[in-house]
């Protein structure tokens, strides 16, 4: 992988815009890399300072995909070893790609929904979420997609309120025994640390949450994480910035 492909991410300006991509010398836009977050001082998005830390979760998911690659793709008579592996990763690379297309599909639709500007196609996912969510919040109004920054780093978060904060992720697991991570603890975290808080609470965590879709049957679930989860998740995340700065020589804007 080049340092150009290293270098690019999402960035956010001070005042929490996305900086994802600016315009060349050329005229042309491209993607915002790390020499021009330094002079622009942009911050660096929640998921560039995670990736400093593992993701079993991720991980383990990017394993299987290889693994059914493996097992869906037939070796080539006279195919060299090296050219087999190469085809492998290729493929498990392009279904990963496909899946993240249709989780973005899916949160498109489910985003639309709660603005009143809905799909057909989207109606099952967005029902489904809108029902789950209702379960435990009530009827409330939510903000969607809202970004935000701090002086160290920013974010864009999928639904919140001044009283709840949830991100939704897409998945083809059973949801009857889906389970969150580490990783989860210090998303939510770090996005409620960061977000403005209502007068509702001035001190402490909104009430913050995963909120899983399935895939292919639209049902969905919500799992909501301890305040005890959500500290320990923000000290994580609080030690994994003062690395990132440190390792890309970057000074906090302000």
């Amino acid at each position: 992988m080049s340092s150009y492909a290293t270098e690019q991410g999402h960035w956010y300006d001070e005042d929490g815009n996305p900086a994802y991509t600016i315009v060349g010398k050329n005229g042309k836009e491209r993607p915002t890399t790390l020499r021009d977050a330094r002079k622009l001082n942009l911050v660096p998005s929640y998921s560039m300072i995670a990736r400093c830390a593992a993701q079993p979760g991720l991980d383990a998911w990017k394993q299987d995909q290889t693994i059914l690659a493996v097992l869906t793709l037939p070796r080539v008579e006279g195919e060299s070893e090296q050219d087999y592996i190469a085809r492998i990763k290729e493929d498990a690379k392009a279904t990963a790609a496909k899946a993240a297309e249709r989780g973005t599909q899916i949160h498109a639709w489910i985003e639309q929904g709660f603005r009143g500007d809905m799909e057909p196609q989207g109606v099952p996912y967005f029902k489904s979420a809108l029902a789950t969510i209702e379960k435990d919040c009530g009827d409330c109004e939510w903000h969607t997609e809202k970004s935000f920054a701090t002086k160290r780093y920013g974010g864009k978060v999928d639904l919140h309120n001044d009283e709840y904060l949830i991100d939704i992720k897409t998945t083809e697991k059973d949801l009857a025994t889906i389970k969150t991570w580490d990783e989860h603890a210090m998303q939510l975290s770090a996005y409620d640390y960061g977000m403005p808080h209502g007068s509702k609470l001035l001190t402490g965590y909104r009430q913050c949450g995963i909120l899983y879709v399935h895939v292919r049957t639209a049902e969905s679930r919500l799992i909501w994480l301890s305040e005890e989860e959500l500290q320990r998740g923000l000290e994580c995340f609080m030690a994994l910035i003062d690395y990132w700065y440190a390792k890309n020589k970057m000074k906090e804007v302000g």
